[in-house]
C-alpha cells in the first residue's frame, strides 16, 4: 500500500466519532472535580466513592466522553464526510486526539503551591505542555478492551536564584553551626532540593500514559499516570499529584463492582520512585571537628508498592469506608519473596514482622526493616439530598508495637486530614449553585510522637511524615512529594466558597499554612518563630465551545519567612515584624478540547 494510503487510514482514525473509556487526566482539576460536584447534585450515584484517581467517567459515570461532559461543543473535524470515515475503520478499532492542556505558572518570590503534577517548586515562570492520542481495540463487547494512552508532557522552568534557608541568623541561643546541624538533620533524611539545580529546567516525561486491558469494572496495566488516593480535595496523606507521574504496573476499578453486602473500589501498584539528582545548597558546610553535616544519598531507584480500597455498605447509601496502604525500598535490598513484592499484604504489627525476620543472616536486616511503609484510613460520606460531603483521612507513618500498643499510643507517628463541602441551590437561578467547603491538615507531630524518642531510633522513633532513616529520600519521586504538598511537619487550614454553574466557577480561598512545625518545635523552640503563610486567593474555571481555562491568583503574606525574626533580646515580645514577605502566585491552565 503506498504511503499516501497510509496517511489516509490515519487521518481516517483521527475524525472518528466513536468514543471509548479513558481515564481522565488528572493535571486539569477543575474538570475531575466537576463530576464530585455532579454527585452532590445527585446526577451520579452515591456509591462512586471519588478516593482513588484518576477517573474513568466513560465506564462508571455513563458520559460520552470524560473531557466534555456537556453536549453543547462543535467537534474540530466535522464534515459531510463523517459517515465514510466510519465506514473505513477497521473493526472494532478507533483512535482520538487527547485534549491539548497549557498550564502556566509564575510565583514572584518564592516557590508557592503544589498539585501541579510535573511542575517544580521555583520562582519565575514556568510552562508545561500535554497532548496525544488515545487507542482503543475492542473485539466484541463481551471481551476486554486494549486501550492505549500516549499523552507526553513537557515542563520549563526559568529557575532563576531565590531567598532560601540562611545559615546565619541572629539569635544567640543557635549558633550558625547549630542551625546547620538541625537544618540538614531534616535535609538528610529527605531527598526535596529547594532548587532543582542552578539553570533553567527543562523536562520531557510520558506524563499521562498508559497501556491498559480493561473488562467491566476491572482495568490491568501499565500506567505513567498521577495518582492521587484518599478523599481529600487540597491535600491527602499518602497519595497526591505534586510530584510526576511514577511508571507502575496497575490493577484498579474503573467502576464500582457492586455486590450483595455493597460496592468495592481499589487499586494496586507497583512502581518505580527516582530520586531527584539535586542536592540541597550548602553541602559543604562542616562542623568543628571537620565533619560535612551532609550526608549524601543513594541515587538507586526504589520499588513502591501501594494500595487504595473502598468500601461502601449496601445498607448505608453514600458511606465509603476505605484503607490505603503504601511501601518503598531499594530495588537493591529486595529478594524474590512474595513479601517483598507485594507488602501491603503484610502484617501491620511490628513485633509480628520481627518475629518473622529471625531467621535471616545475623548482622544483616530483614526486608520489612529495609523498606519505609505508611497506611491511613478513611471516609467520605456523601448525602446527595443535602448536596453535601464530610471527609476523614487518619494515618500512620510508623507500625505499631502490637495490638496492646496501637490501642494505648494510637496518636503515635499520626497524621490527619478532614473536610466538608455543602452546595446550595440559588433559587433564581438553574443550575447554579454556591459552594463552601473547608479542610483541615495536620502533619505535624503531637506529644506522643515526640515522646517515642528521636528520629534516628528506628523502633522507638518518631520520625517527621515524608522523612525516611531507611530510605533517606524519603516519601518522595523526583525530588517532590507523593503525599500532601504542604510538606513534612506542616498544618493547613483552607477555607473556600465560591460560584458554580456546571464547568463554570468563580471562588475564593483563604489558607493558613505553618510550615515544618516538627523543625521548629524541637529546633527554634521560640514561640515568635514560626514561619506561617496567610494567603487568599481567587479561583475561576470558564468553557466556551471547546476551550476550557482554569485560573488561581494567589496572594501570600508569609510571616517569619524561613522562621527568621529579628526579635529584641531583652523582650520577650516586641513589636518588630520578623521577616514578613510578600509572594503572588498565578496559574492559568488553557484545555482545549477537540
Amino acid at each position: 500500500m503506498p504511503w499516501r494510503n497510509y496517511l489516509l487510514v490515519f487521518l481516517i482514525f483521527l475524525v472518528t466519532e466513536q468514543v471509548w473509556a479513558q481515564a481522565l487526566s488528572s493535571n486539569f482539576d477543575n474538570l475531575e472535580d466537576y463530576y464530585r460536584r455532579e454527585q452532590l447534585l445527585g446526577n451520579i450515584k452515591p456509591d462512586h466513592s471519588f478516593t482513588a484517581y484518576p477517573l474513568f467517567p466513560t465506564e462508571a459515570f455513563g458520559v460520552k466522553d470524560s473531557h466534555k461532559p456537556d453536549s453543547t461543543m462543535k467537534r474540530f473535524f466535522n464534515g459531510d464526510d463523517k459517515n465514510f470515515f466510519e465506514k473505513q475503520l477497521t473493526s472494532g478499532l478507533s483512535l482520538e486526539l487527547l485534549p491539548l492542556v497549557w498550564m502556566n505558572q509564575y510565583n514572584s518570590h518564592h516557590p508557592e503551591d503544589w498539585n501541579d503534577g510535573a511542575m517544580i517548586p521555583a520562582k519565575g515562570y514556568q510552562t508545561l505542555v500535554s497532548g496525544g492520542l488515545y487507542f482503543n481495540y475492542t473485539l466484541r463487547n463481551n471481551l476486554p478492551s486494549l486501550t492505549v494512552k500516549i499523552q507526553p508532557e513537557y515542563v520549563y522552568a526559568t529557575n532563576p536564584v531565590y531567598d532560601g534557608f540562611p545559615l546565619t541568623r541572629e539569635n544567640p541561643e543557635l549558633s550558625i553551626l547549630r542551625w546547620a546541624q538541625y537544618y540538614f538533620h531534616t535535609l538528610n533524611y529527605i531527598d526535596q532540593p529547594e532548587r532543582f539545580g542552578e539553570d533553567p529546567y527543562n523536562e520531557f516525561t510520558w506524563g499521562q500514559s498508559s497501556i491498559r486491558l480493561n473488562y467491566k469494572s476491572i482495568s490491568l496495566g501499565v500506567s505513567n499516570e498521577n495518582l492521587w488516593w484518599g478523599p481529600g480535595r487540597r491535600n491527602s496523606l499518602l497519595m497526591t499529584n505534586t510530584a510526576p507521574g511514577f511508571r507502575h504496573f496497575t490493577l484498579n476499578t474503573i467502576s464500582p463492582i457492586r455486590t450483595p453486602v455493597g460496592s468495592f473500589e481499589g487499586q494496586i501498584v507497583t512502581g518505580t520512585l527516582k530520586a531527584s539528582g539535586y542536592p540541597p545548597p550548602n553541602t559543604d558546610v562542616k562542623d568543628h571537628n571537620g565533619m560535612h553535616f551532609y550526608s549524601p544519598k543513594r541515587q538507586d531507584n526504589r520499588y513502591f508498592n501501594g494500595m487504595i480500597l473502598s468500601y461502601n455498605p449496601k445498607w448505608i447509601d453514600g458511606l465509603h469506608l476505605g484503607l490505603i496502604r503504601s511501601f518503598q525500598m531499594y530495588k537493591k535490598d529486595m529478594d524474590n519473596s512474595f513479601d517483598a513484592y507485594l507488602p501491603v499484604f503484610s502484617s501491620f504489627r511490628e513485633k509480628k514482622l520481627q518475629e518473622q525476620a529471625e531467621d535471616t543472616e545475623e548482622g544483616e536486616l530483614s526486608n520489612h526493616q529495609k523498606r519505609e511503609s505508611y497506611y491511613s484510613f478513611f471516609m467520605r460520606y456523601v448525602w446527595p439530598e443535602a448536596h453535601v460531603e464530610i471527609y476523614a483521612e487518619y494515618g500512620f507513618a510508623d507500625n505499631h508495637w502490637d495490638r496492646r500498643d496501637f490501642i494505648v499510643e494510637m496518636e503515635h507517628s499520626s497524621a490527619y486530614n478532614l473536610g466538608f463541602r455543602k452546595l446550595l441551590e440559588l433559587p433564581s437561578a438553574k443550575n447554579e449553585v454556591i459552594q463552601v467547603g473547608m479542610e483541615i491538615t495536620r502533619l505535624a507531630k503531637n506529644p506522643e510522637s515526640v515522646l517515642r524518642g528521636a528520629q534516628d531510633t528506628y523502633q522507638q522513633g518518631s520520625k517527621t511524615w515524608y522523612t525516611g532513616v531507611g530510605i533517606r529520600q524519603g516519601y518522595t519521586h523526583k525530588g517532590q512529594l507523593l503525599g500532601a504538598g504542604i510538606g513534612p511537619g506542616s498544618n493547613l487550614l483552607s477555607l473556600n466558597v465560591g460560584w458554580n454553574r456546571g464547568l463554570k466557577e468563580i471562588g475564593l480561598q483563604l489558607e493558613r499554612y505553618a510550615h515544618n512545625q516538627d523543625f521548629h518545635n524541637e529546633t527554634i523552640k521560640d514561640v515568635r518563630m514560626h514561619w506561617v503563610d496567610l494567603a487568599a486567593a481567587l479561583n475561576g474555571s470558564w468553557d466556551y465551545k471547546n476551550l476550557l481555562f482554569s485560573l488561581n491568583l494567589k496572594f501570600v503574606g508569609a510571616k517569619n519567612y524561613q522562621w527568621i525574626y529579628d526579635f529584641n533580646p531583652n523582650e520577650y515580645w516586641d513589636n518588630s515584624r520578623g521577616t514578613d514577605i510578600f509572594n503572588f502566585h498565578g496559574k492559568l491552565g488553557i484545555m482545549y478540547r477537540f
